[in-house]
């Protein structure tokens, strides 16, 4: 009977080389996620754009607003 050891008794499977579904595979998730992380930047940067243009326009028209004289109403001034 042979003797017990930690290696004997505890056998690791050997690793199974890739496959080439395994490649495959491997390469789409990378290419996905590449693509991913793209799309996000982009939609990040306009969205940070849009914002800005947005609060660019609210001050221009609280701008306007306030460069125009208030108009008061005839029956107020009458009185």
């Amino acid at each position: 009977m042979p003797k017990v050891t930690k290696k004997t008794l505890f056998k690791t499977p050997d690793p199974r080389p890739e496959t080439l579904l395994d490649k495959t595979t491997r390469a789409v998730r990378q290419i996905t996620d590449d693509e991913t992380e793209q799309r996000q930047a982009k939609t990040e940067r306009l969205r940070n754009a849009r914002l800005q243009q947005e609060a660019k326009a609210q001050a221009d028209a609280a701008e306007q607003a306030a460069d125009k004289p208030r108009r008061t109403s005839k029956a107020k001034s009458a009185k």
